[in-house]
C-alpha cells in the first residue's frame, strides 16, 4: 500500500518559526538556527514534491525582522540566503520537474544589489515552467501587502462598484499565488503573524506543530499531510 496520502492540497505554505530558540537551546549563536533551518528548507522541497503538493510558500522573513534583529544576525541571514538560492540556481531539479520559482516581498528594496541579482535570475529562469511551483516570501509582510494593494485602488480610477475580488487579487504581491489548501506554523505557537498571505489563506486548514522549525523535515510534513487528508472542508457551508 503505498504512504502517500490520498487528499493532498495542491498549495502547502509554511510559516518556519524556530530557528532562533532551536540555536539558543544549544548555546548557539542565532544564525546556526537559521542555518539550520535553511537545510529543513532543502528537505522540505523536495518531501513536497514527493508527496504531490504541487506549489509550496516558504516565509523565508517580514519586514519587521529585518528592521528589528541585530544587524549582524541579518548580515548572516543575507549570507545564508546567498549560498542557498545559488545552490538553488545551479539545481537540474528546477529544470527537470520544470518548477517555477516566485520570490515575494520587498527584497529589492531591502537586499543588496548582488542578492537581488541572483534572485531574478532565477525568478527569470523558471518563468516559463508549469510543473511545481516554489514561493519565497522574503521582506514580506502581509498587512504591507494588503496595504499597497488598496492604496492601488484609492489612486486609480476605478468606480466603487466596479471593484472586485478579482480587482484586489489582481494587485496583491501575491498575485499568481495559488488559493491555500494547509498552512503549516512550526515553532509552537498557535497563532498567525504580520497577516502572511493573509487573502490566500481565507479558506485554509490550519496545522500547528509543537517543533521548532529545524526540526521539522520530512516526516513532520508528511503528517500534517495526512491530518489535512482527513479533514473535512466546508468552505463555509
Amino acid at each position: 500500500m503505498s504512504e502517500t496520502p490520498s487528499a493532498i492540497p495542491n498549495h502547502v505554505a509554511i510559516i518556519p518559526d524556530g530557528n532562533r530558540r532551536w540555536a539558543r537551546g544549544r548555546g548557539l549563536e542565532p544564525w546556526k538556527g537559521h542555518e539550520e533551518g535553511a537545510k529543513t528548507m532543502k528537505e522540505l522541497i523536495k518531501a513536497a514534491r514527493d508527496l504531490g503538493v504541487r506549489e509550496l510558500s516558504l516565509w523565508g522573513s517580514s519586514l519587521e525582522n529585518l528592521k528589528k534583529r541585530p544587524l549582524e544576525e541579518s548580515r548572516e541571514l543575507l549570507r545564508i540566503y546567498s549560498e542557498q538560492f545559488r545552490e538553488l540556481s545551479e539545481s537540474e531539479e528546477l529544470v527537470k520537474e520544470q518548477v517555477r520559482v516566485r520570490i515575494i516581498g520587498r527584497w529589492r528594496e531591502q537586499f543588496p544589489a548582488s542578492l537581488t541579482g541572483l534572485l531574478t535570475g532565477i525568478e527569470e529562469k523558471t518563468k516559463e515552467h508549469s510543473g511545481h511551483f516554489l514561493n519565497f516570501f522574503l521582506a514580506y509582510s502581509g498587512m504591507d501587502d494588503m496595504l499597497q494593494a488598496f492604496r492601488s485602488v484609492a489612486g486609480s480610477s476605478l468606480r466603487a462598484e466596479s471593484i472586485s475580488e478579482v480587482t484586489v487579487k489582481g494587485l496583491l504581491m501575491s498575485r499568481e499565488v495559488a488559493p491555500v489548501d494547509l498552512l503549516i506554523r512550526t515553532g509552537g505557537d498557535a497563532h498567525l503573524s504580520a497577516g502572511f498571505l493573509m487573502w490566500e489563506t481565507a479558506d485554509s486548514q490550519l496545522v500547528f506543530s509543537e517543533k521548532l522549525f529545524p526540526d521539522f523535515g520530512r516526516d513532520s510534513l508528511k503528517e500534517a499531510v495526512e491530518e489535512f487528508s482527513g479533514r473535512e472542508r466546508r468552505f463555509g457551508k
